[in-house]
C-alpha cells in the first residue's frame, strides 16, 4: 500500500514538470480517431506536442510515464467515459487542465462536469479558432499555477518558521517578538549595523502577518537623489516634470493594502522628512504635479544602520517622524555578539548554495575555527558571501579555511598590510579584496582549462550553473 502510494506521489511530481523539455505536452481522447486527428490538425503549432489516445485508462497510464499539459477529452467514450475520467484526474493529477468535448445534447453534463473542475467544454463540429484559444487559455493557467506553486515554496523555505536560523538566545528572543508583533498594523523600526539582516525581518514582519497576500514594496532610500525619491514614493503626473510623459503610480500607492519597506531612512534629509510625516499622519499621498491626494493604506517597516535617536539629539531627524516610525523598535545585533549563530548559519547558506551544484560539501574542522575566530565586520551579509566563495573554490566538497578567502589586519600578508589611509584606499573595500582573489582563482582555472567552461568548472569543484553566475557577477 505504501509502495503504491510512493508511486502514485512520483507520478504525480513528474507530470508537474511536463514542460521540461520546453515543449507543451498535448493528450487528446476520443475512440474515434478521425475527430482526434482534426483536434490535433487545429492545434498544430511546432512549441506543442501531441497523443492520441482512445481510453481513460490510456491517459492515465500515459500521464503516469510522461506527464501532461492540457487533457482534450471526448465525453461518452466507450469504457471509462470522460466525465468518469475528469474524476480521476481530479483526484490523482488536479493540476492538469481538462477541456471536454460534448455534443449539442450533452452540454448539460459539460456545465456539471465544469462545476466538477473542468477547465471548458467544447461542442462538436470542433471550430479551430476556438479549441487554440482555449487550449492557450489553459496552457497559461497550467503555467501560473506551477509558478505560484515554486514561488509559494520558495517563499515557505525562505520565510517559514523552521527556516530561520536562530540558534543564539538573542536570535530565538527577536524571532518570538517579531511573531508577536508581524500582526499588529503598527509601524517598526529597525536598527542594526549593514548585513545584519534587517530586510529579511522586515519580510518576516510581512509574510507572518496577514497582508501576506499583498505587495511587499523595498525602497533603499539612499539610493535616490532627493527629488527622484519623492518621485519614486509618492509617484508623479503626466508633465510634472522634464521626462514625464505618463503618470506613475509611486512605491505607497504600489504597495497600498500590503507593506511598504523604507531602507537607510536615517539618511534622508529633513526638508523630505517633513513631506513623509505629512504622508503617514494623513494617510495619503499627493503625487508630483498632483492635485488631488490618494488614501493608501499601508504598514510602514523603517530600517536604518543609524542610531536614531543620538540622529535626533544632533538635530539631523526629527523627533516627531522618528516617534511616527518607532511605534515598535526592533534592533538587531551584530554577528560578533550572537557567535552561537555562525556554525547554524554557515550550515545553513552551505546548503543553499550547494544545491546549486548538485554536490555535497562538509566543513572541515580548521574551517570551523577560522569562522568561529572571525570579527565578522560585514555581519550575517559577509558570512553568506565567505560560504559562496567556499562552495566555489573547495576541492572534493571539504571546505577549508583558504576557500573562505576571509583576510584582517593581524592576519594579513605584510605586503598587503599599508601603514597610510591613501594605500588602504587604493586597495578598495573588503569585499572588493575577496572578489579579486575570486576572479585570480576562477580565470586560473578557465586559463588551465583553455577557456573551456566545463572544465574550469570540474576543476574548481563546482557545477556550470554556479560557475557562470560567478562570471556574471564578477564581470570576468
Amino acid at each position: 500500500m505504501n509502495n503504491q502510494r510512493e508511486q502514485s506521489e512520483t507520478a504525480k511530481v513528474a507530470a508537474s514538470f511536463a514542460q521540461i523539455s520546453g515543449r507543451c505536452r498535448i493528450i487528446i481522447v476520443d475512440d474515434d480517431e478521425g475527430i482526434a486527428l482534426l483536434a490535433r490538425r487545429a492545434l498544430e503549432r511546432p512549441e506543442y506536442e501531441f497523443e492520441i489516445c482512445t481510453s481513460g485508462e490510456a491517459v492515465l497510464a500515459s500521464i503516469e510515464e510522461h506527464g501532461a499539459d492540457v487533457i482534450i477529452s471526448d465525453v461518452k467514450m466507450p469504457g471509462m467515459s470522460g466525465i468518469e475520467l475528469l474524476g480521476r484526474l481530479r483526484q490523482d493529477f488536479s493540476h492538469i487542465p481538462v477541456i471536454l468535448i460534448t455534443t449539442q445534447g450533452s452540454i448539460p453534463a459539460a456545465v456539471a462536469a465544469m462545476q466538477n473542475g473542468a477547465f471548458s467544454y467544447l461542442t462538436h463540429p470542433i471550430n479551430r479558432f476556438e479549441i487554440r484559444a482555449l487550449v492557450e487559455r489553459a496552457l497559461t493557467m497550467n503555467r501560473l499555477e506551477r509558478e505560484n506553486r515554486h514561488l509559494r515554496g520558495q517563499v515557505q523555505g525562505r520565510y517559514g518558521v523552521d527556516s530561520f536560523v536562530a540558534a543564539s538566545e538573542a536570535s530565538r528572543a527577536l524571532v518570538n517578538f517579531v511573531k508577536r508583533v508581524a500582526p499588529s498594523r503598527s509601524s517598526v523600526l529597525i536598527e542594526g549595523e549593514s548585513g545584519t539582516g534587517k530586510e529579511l525581518v522586515a519580510r518576516l514582519l510581512h509574510y507572518w502577518s496577514s497582508r501576506v497576500g499583498q505587495p511587499f514594496v523595498a525602497v533603499n532610500c539612499k539610493a535616490f537623489a532627493e527629488g527622484v525619491l519623492e518621485s519614486e514614493l509618492f509617484g508623479h503626473e503626466k508633465g510634472a516634470f522634464t521626462g514625464a510623459i505618463a503618470a506613475r503610480a509611486g512605491c505607497f500607492e504600489r504597495a497600498s493594502g500590503g507593506t511598504l519597506f523604507l531602507d537607510e531612512v536615517g539618511d534622508i534629509s529633513r526638508e523630505f522628512q517633513a513631506k513623509l510625516l505629512r504622508v503617514l499622519q494623513e494617510g495619503e499621498v499627493l503625487r508630483v504635479g498632483g492635485t488631488h491626494p490618494i488614501k493608501v493604506d499601508v504598514r510602514v517597516i523603517t530600517a536604518t544602520n543609524r542610531i536614531l535617536t543620538e540622529e535626533v539629539a544632533n538635530g539631523n531627524f526629527r523627533e516627531d517622524l522618528f516617534f511616527r516610525f518607532a511605534v515598535i523598535p526592533i534592533t538587531l545585533s551584530p554577528l560578533r555578539e550572537r557567535r552561537e549563530d555562525i556554525m547554524p548559519l554557515a550550515q545553513h547558506f552551505v546548503s543553499r548554495h550547494a544545491a546549486d551544484t548538485g554536490q555535497k560539501f562538509e566543513i572541515s574542522p580548521a574551517a570551523e575555527r577560522a569562522l568561529l575566530a572571525h570579527p565578522w565586520p560585514g555581519n550575517v551579509r559577509e558570512l553568506e558571501n565567505a560560504i559562496e566563495r567556499a562552495v566555489v573554490l573547495s576541492r572534493d566538497g571539504r571546505i577549508e579555511p583558504e576557500d573562505f578567502l576571509l583576510t584582517s589586519r593581524k592576519d594579513a600578508p605584510a605586503a598587503t598590510v599599508h601603514a597610510n589611509a591613501s594605500n588602504e584606499a587604493a586597495l578598495g573595500t573588503l569585499q572588493e579584496t575577496l572578489d579579486r582573489a575570486a576572479s585570480e582563482r576562477i580565470a586560473a582555472a578557465l586559463k588551465t582549462a583553455g577557456g573551456n567552461r566545463s572544465d574550469a568548472a570540474r576543476s574548481l569543484g563546482i557545477d556550470r550553473t554556479t560557475l557562470y553566475r560567478f562570471l556574471r557577477r564578477l564581470a570576468l
